[in-house]
C-alpha cells in the first residue's frame, strides 16, 4: 500500500486522538504498526541505515546522549519529497531544506580546506598556542562536536583530531546549531559564544506558532517550539563576530586585541537593524517564499505555512564553493554536484544583484585630461566586502581609443590573479587615480605590531586600512564604532560617504593630444583568496596545508565580476575653450540656452566643414555639414559642441535649460 493510502486512512484516528488526549501524550503512541513499518522501509531512500531494530514499535532508538543530532536525521522530514507534496512551491519547484543546506559553506564549515590549512599555519607560527587555537577555531567552524565535548562529555578542548574522528564535528554548522540556540543572551555573545536551550533536553525553535509535534518528538527526541529569536540577527552573532587577542612575532601576548571580523556589528551600524529597517540577516541569507509551503514529508495532511525560509545561505565565496565540488570526495561532502550549482548560482545572485549598484559618468573632456568618475553604493546590510579578512573588491578601470588602443589600465589582473602595480604592503585609499599604478581596493589590512602586513590572525594588533564600503545609515557615533571602524585615508576622503554607504573614485586620464572617441570601461571584482594572502601560509608545510596547496593550485581562482558599466563613443579633445575676443576664430553662443537653438559666428577666411554635438554622457547627437544654427535635443543638460575649420577645431561646453 502506498504511504498516502495509509496516511490518508489515518486522519480521521489522529482528530480524535487530538480531540481527547492532550498533546505531549502522543509521543510514543501516535503512529500505527503499519505506519511505522512503512516508515522503517523508507528510511533507506533518504540514507538513514542503522538506526532501530526491525521492530515497527521501536525501530527508531533516540541517543539522547547526543545532544545535537546530525542534519541527516533530519533529512527524513525536511528533504526531498518523492512525491513531490512537501517542500515544493506552487509552481513545483523544490526548495526542500536539507538539500539547499547540503552544499552551502556553512554546512561544508569543517570540512573547509581552507580554515584546516589556516589553522594548522597558525599553530606553525604559534605551537605553544595549539590547543587555545583550534579549540577556538572549532567553535565556529564544527560547533556541534565542539559544544556537545564541552556540555555533554566536559572535555577541556576540542581539537582538529577530535573532529577528524567525530561524525558531529563534522556536520559543520548544522540544523540545530541554529534552530537549539536560546532567546538569552541574543546578540550579546561572540567569538565562538553559543548559548544553547537547556531547558529541555534537545529542542528546535521555529518561525510557526503552530505546529505538529508528535513526529519530532518520537523520531529524532526533539522538542518542537516556537522562537521569535530563530529570525533575529542577533541568533548569528556568536560566530559572526570575531575578538581576537594580540601577539607579537615571539608569540607574547601583548594585553590587546583585534576584530577580526564584525558582520553582526556592522548590521547594527546600518540602517538595517531592529530599531531601523529591521532587515535581519535571515532576510538576505534566509529569503523568505511568499508562498505556502508544506514544511515536511511523509504527512499529507499537514497545513502549509507561510512564510518560507530558503535555506539557500547564500554569502560570496563562489571560489570556494567551486573548490569544495570539485573534491567532494576527497573531502568526504555528501553533497551532489547539482546542489553546489545551486548554491552557486544563488551566491553570484546575492553579489552581482544585492550587493552595490555602480555608475561611471563623465566630467570634463578636454584639455591635457579627460575626467570619469566610478561611484560604489552598497546595498548590503553590512561592509562590502564583509567577514574573513582576506576577502576584497577592487574596480577595474579601462580606456581604449576608437582604435582600440589601450590608453589606461587600473586595477589590471595578473595571471596568477594578483593585481598589477599594487604595493607590497598594502594600497592605499585614494580619491582620484590618475596613475596605472593605482588602484582602488576596498579591504580590511590586518597589521602586527610593527606595522606591517600580516596574515597571521593572532598577530593582528591593528588594522592598517579598513576602506570597504559601510552600510546605508552607518554612523561614526554608533555604540558599537569601535568593532566597526573606517581606518585609513577614507575616514578623510569627502567622497566616501558614511551615512549613504558609497564612494566615487575620480579617474584622470591624459590624453596626450588625442582628439576623437574613447570606450571607457568599469568593473568591479571580488575575490576571497588574493595571493598576497595565501603566499605566507604556503611557506609552511603541514598535511592540511599540502592538501589544500594541490586543491588550490587546480581550482578556478578567477574573481567574481560584480557589476560593469561602459560608455562608448566618449568624444576627447585636447583643445580648450576658445574666445573671439583674444585668440578665436569661432564664436559659439549663447553657451545658455532656453529653447536649444545655438550659433556660430566666424572670422573672415574660416571655413568650417563640420559640427558635431556630444551630450555629457559622451553619446554622439548632432552630426552635420557646415551651418549657422544648430539645434540641441529637448533634453535638459549639459553638451559639447565641436566646430571642425580649416583652422583647426573648437570645443564649448553649453547647457540647455
Amino acid at each position: 500500500m502506498k504511504r498516502t493510502a495509509i496516511l490518508s486512512l489515518s486522519v480521521p484516528s489522529v482528530i480524535l486522538a487530538f480531540a481527547v488526549f492532550p498533546l505531549e501524550k502522543q509521543k510514543t503512541g501516535f503512529h500505527t504498526a503499519a505506519e511505522l513499518a512503512f516508515f522503517y522501509q523508507q528510511l533507506p531512500s533518504h540514507g538513514i541505515t542503522t538506526f532501530g531494530t526491525t521492530d515497527p514499535e521501536s525501530f527508531l532508538l533516540i541517543d539522547s546522549n547526543i545532544l545535537f543530532p546530525t542534519a541527516k536525521l533530519c533529512s527524513g522530514c525536511h528533504g526531498y519529497d518523492p512525491n513531490e507534496h512537501a517542500l515544493v512551491t506552487s509552481e513545483g519547484k523544490d526548495v526542500n531544506i536539507y538539500d539547499d543546506w547540503r552544499s552551502t559553506m556553512m554546512a561544508n564549515s569543517a570540512r573547509d580546506p581552507f580554515w584546516r590549512a589556516k589553522v594548522t599555519h597558525e599553530i606553525l607560527v604559534n605551537p605553544a598556542h595549539s590547543t587555545g587555537l583550534q579549540d577556538k577555531c572549532t567553535s565556529c567552524h564544527a560547533p556541534s562536536g565542539h559544544y556537545q565535548a564541552k556540555l555533554h562529555d566536559h572535555k577541556p578542548y576540542y581539537l582538529l583530531a577530535d573532529l577528524y574522528a567525530d561524525t558531529l564535528g563534522l556536520d559543520g554548522v548544522n540544523c540545530q546549531m541554529c534552530h537549539a540556540q536560546s532567546p538569552k543572551q541574543l546578540g550579546d555573545l561572540h567569538s565562538g559564544q553559543l548559548h544553547f536551550d537547556t531547558n529541555f533536553l534537545r529542542v528546535a525553535y521555529g518561525p510557526y506558532e503552530m505546529f505538529f509535534a508528535p513526529p519530532m518528538h518520537q523520531f529524532v527526541g526533539i522538542t518542537p517550539l516556537y522562537g521569535e529569536h530563530i529570525l533575529d540577527a542577533g541568533l548569528c552573532a556568536g560566530c559572526h563576530t570575531l575578538i581576537t587577542e594580540t601577539v607579537d612575532l615571539a608569540g607574547q601576548y601583548t594585553g590587546g586585541t583585534f576584530v577580526e571580523q564584525a558582520t553582526y556589528h556592522e548590521w547594527l551600524n546600518s540602517r538595517y537593524d531592529d530599531t531601523h529597517d529591521n532587515i535581519s540577516c535571515q532576510g538576505c541569507h534566509v529569503p523568505q517564499l511568499q508562498d505556502e509551503i508544506i514544511i515536511s514529508t511523509n504527512y499529507q495532511f499537514l497545513t502549509p505555512k507561510y512564510p518560507f525560509g530558503l535555506h539557500e545561505l547564500a554569502g560570496a565565496n563562489t571560489m570556494m564553493l567551486k573548490l569544495l565540488k570539485e573534491n567532494r570526495e576527497a573531502l568526504g561532502i555528501t553533497a551532489k554536484p547539482e546542489h553546489f550549482d545551486s548554491t552557486i548560482a544563488a551566491t553570484l545572485r546575492m553579489l552581482q544583484q544585492k550587493t552595490l549598484d555602480l555608475t561611471l559618468v563623465t566630467g570634463v573632456l578636454h584639455g591635457d585630461s579627460a575626467h570619469f568618475s566610478v561611484k560604489l553604493s552598497n546595498k548590503a546590510g553590512h561592509k562590502f566586502p564583509s567577514g574573513y579578512p582576506s576577502r576584497r573588491a577592487w574596480i577595474e578601470f579601462e580606456v581604449h581609443d576608437q582604435a582600440g588602443n589601450l590608453l589606461f589600465h587600473s586595477g589590471a589582473i595578473n595571471p596568477d590573479y594578483s593585481l598589477a602595480g599594487e604595493d607590497a604592503n598594502f594600497e592605499p585609499h585614494h580619491h582620484t587615480i590618475n596613475d596605472p599604478g593605482q588602484i582602488q581596493i576596498y579591504e580590511l589590512v590586518p597589521g602586527d605590531v610593527n606595522g606591517q602586513f600580516t596574515n597571521v590572525l593572532e598577530r593582528g594588533h591593528n588594522a592598517l586600512k579598513d576602506n570597504r564600503l559601510v552600510p546605508q545609515g552607518f554612523s561614526l557615533s554608533d555604540p558599537v564604532y569601535d568593532t566597526t571602524q573606517v581606518v585609513g585615508a577614507a575616514l578623510g576622503d569627502p567622497d566616501f560617504d558614511l551615512n549613504g554607504g558609497s564612494d566615487a573614485v575620480h579617474y584622470s586620464i591624459p590624453v596626450n593630444g588625442y582628439t576623437g572617441m574613447l570606450t571607457v570601461r568599469a568593473k568591479v571584482w571580488y575575490q576571497s583568496l588574493p595571493p598576497k594572502w595565501m603566499a605566507p601560509m604556503f611557506e609552511y608545510s603541514s598535511p592540511e596545508i599540502d592538501s589544500f596547496r594541490v586543491m588550490f593550485d587546480a581550482a578556478d581562482r578567477a574573481p567574481v565580476l560584480v557589476a560593469e558599466r561602459v560608455l562608448d563613443s566618449v568624444f576627447v579633445s585636447p583643445v580648450k575653450t576658445k574666445n573671439i575676443d583674444n585668440e578665436g576664430f569661432v564664436k559659439i553662443f549663447p553657451t545658455l540656452s532656453r529653447d536649444g537653438k545655438v550659433f556660430l559666428r566666424v572670422s573672415a577666411g574660416v571655413r568650417v566643414s563640420r559640427v558635431q554635438v556630444w551630450d555629457v554622457s559622451g553619446k554622439l547627437v548632432w552630426d552635420k555639414p557646415a551651418g549657422d544654427e544648430l539645434l540641441l535635443p529637448e533634453k535638459r543638460g549639459t553638451y559639447f559642441i565641436s566646430v571642425a575649420t580649416n583652422q583647426g577645431r573648437v570645443v564649448e561646453k553649453v547647457v540647455r535649460e
